[in-house]
This record gives C-alpha cells, structure tokens and sequence, in this order.
C-alpha cells in the first residue's frame, strides 16, 4: 500500500511539473565559496529541488572554489548573461547599490532570527527591488554566519593587537575602512588568490567564517582564530538579468520558491557549522581566542566613525529600520 501511495505522489509530481510552463534548461550556478561550506551545501541543496520540483526540466549545475572566476568576476557574467546564478556575500552589492552596504556595518548584528525577519520582510525586499537595474535578481537570502579574524603573527587579545597586522580583506570599500579604524592594514584581494597570499606572507591574515577556514584550510597556515564576530553574513542569491528575462513566468515562480524554501535548511546548516567548525580548529592545534565583551565593545567605539559615514549614504527609513530591530544606535 506504501508503494502505491508513494507512486501516485510521483504521478501527481509529474504531472503537475508537466502542467507548467518549464522548458529543458540547466543553470550555471556559481560561487567562490569551497566545496562542504554552507552557502555550496545550500546550492546543491537548491539544485537538488529545483530538478525534483520541475520534473527534470530545470537542472542546477553547481560551480564551487571559485573555477568560473572571482565574485567580481563572476557577477559580471552574470550581468552579461554568460554565468546564470551565483551566490556571494550581500554586503558586496554594495558595488552595484549603495544601500547593500549596511548589511555590512561592523558589530551590530549578533541575532540571527532578528537577521532573518529582517531579510525576509520589508529590508530584503528594499535592497533587492533595486538590483534590476544593475543587471540582475536578487531571489533570497542565505547564510555565510560570523566572521572571524585570523593571523599568523600574533594572539590577538585586545584592540591593540590588531595594529599593524596586514588583513586580506574583501574588494569593498567599507570593509577597507573598517580595518583601517581597527589598525591593521587592510589588502583587497580576491579569494582565489588568498590561500597563496597566506602560505607566502603576503598576507599576515585574513577574516571568514570559522568553517569557510577550515574547508579552504587557511588553518593550515594561520595559527592564530580571534572569535571577533565582527561582521554577520548573509548571502544573496542572485540570478542574471539577461536569463531571467528568457523565463517564463511559471519557471521564474519555480526559481523564485525554491530559493526562499533553501533558505530555511541552509540557514539552519550554517548555524550548526560555526561551533562545530571552531572546535575541530582547535583540536588541530590552532590557538582559539575568545574576546573579552569589554574588548569587543572597544573594537566597537573604533569602528563608530566608520559606521556613521556610511549609514548617512544609506536610504535613511532603512537606516532606522535595521537600526531600530537590531537595538543599534550612534547617539
């Protein structure tokens, strides 16, 4: 009786797939994120439904560590209609729409579910209804989790210890400004190159997640996590302009869902991920440094200036929006 049930729930599928408006495609997706890092466990995820739900017509391919180029890069073939999906860091569209940037502002954000009913209500769909213009769609928000500070020269304990370090940082101007205020000397860099720069010297350290380290083994050449949560990622998940316009309505209805219903697995993924990545760090042998709240607080008061530049280039209702949900305030 089961495998009756279970056959006419495949019929029932197929037949509704069938019902649709889906032609046969399949969807470069890419990122620069490695392979077993939660935002790429997402996009299999993503391509896994989206084939399922279409009845095999719209396939995902996934393109992990960065093989089709640097974010940068890759969003300009998104915008040229060579790459059709990427999933990147949303304070990076910064670049594109000023406004992304405040998803981007150091120490405020702590609350994940405060971020979620930010980012599924009213804020995301501030920020995404102006991506169209800029060449592509923003379709959910996923989950990168806490950034950390990592180094090879020193514990950093305090605000001090952070002077003089040279950070690779990400190619967005407010992250370089941040790390100015903090004292270390901020290096834009894409991630690609970031392994070399780190096993040379180039670079005395770098900030991700905790399981982005672990998965592109930057612990193997950094000893030293500070657990700084500086900044909360959310990923954006973006499909070109050029693609999306050849869609029917149906297929971009299908896209759209299954995006939003990823969400909810890849979120609760990376939120299990930050610990359990943090120890396996530690038990191989890399000096873990939680920081004191009254050092934290401290890195916060000189990032201050920083933040109130940019949040007065930022649609003012948005800037009281996210500050008032996160209990934030420069006064």
């Amino acid at each position: 009786m089961k495998l009756i049930h279970g056959l006419l729930a495949a019929a029932l599928l197929a037949t509704g797939a069938q019902a649709q408006d889906y032609s046969n495609r399949t969807i470069k997706f890419a990122a620069t994120g490695q392979e077993g890092t939660p935002p790429v466990q997402g996009m299999h995820i993503f391509a896994e439904k989206l084939e399922e739900q279409s009845g095999g017509k719209l396939k995902a391919r996934v393109f992990a560590n960065g093989v089709l180029g640097g974010d940068v890069q890759v969003l300009s073939s998104l915008q040229g209609g060579v790459v059709e999906m990427m999933v990147w860091n949303a304070g990076n569209m910064m670049t594109q729409a000023q406004d992304f940037g405040i998803l981007d502002l150091p120490f405020i954000y702590q609350d994940e579910e405060v971020m979620d009913t930010l980012l599924d209500g009213d804020v995301g769909k501030m920020l995404t209804d102006q991506l169209p213009e800029h060449g592509v769609v923003g379709l959910s928000f996923w989950e990168q989790g806490f950034r950390q500070l990592t180094n090879n020269t020193r514990e950093v304990h305090r605000l001090e210890d952070i002077s003089g370090l040279k950070i690779r940082v990400q190619q967005n101007p407010l992250l370089v400004d941040m790390w100015k205020a903090l004292g270390a000397n901020p290096t834009p860099m894409a991630v690609t190159e970031l392994y070399t720069a780190l096993e040379t010297g180039a670079v005395d350290g770098q900030e991700c997640t905790a399981p982005f380290a672990l998965t592109a083994k930057y612990t193997e050449v950094q000893k030293y996590v500070s657990v700084t949560r500086h900044n909360y990622n959310p990923q954006i998940v973006l499909i070109g302009k050029p693609f999306w316009d050849q869609l029917s309505d149906d297929e971009k209805a299908l896209i759209q869902n299954v995006a939003q219903e990823t969400a909810v697995e890849q979120r609760r993924i990376s939120r299990e991920a930050q610990d359990s990545a943090l120890a396996e760090i530690r038990a191989a042998g890399n000096v873990v440094t939680e920081i004191a709240p009254e050092e934290l607080a401290r890195m916060q008061e000189a990032v201050a200036p920083v933040i109130r530049t940019y949040a007065d280039t930022f649609d003012p209702e948005l800037v009281r929006t996210v500050f008032d949900a996160v209990g934030f305030s420069l006064d």
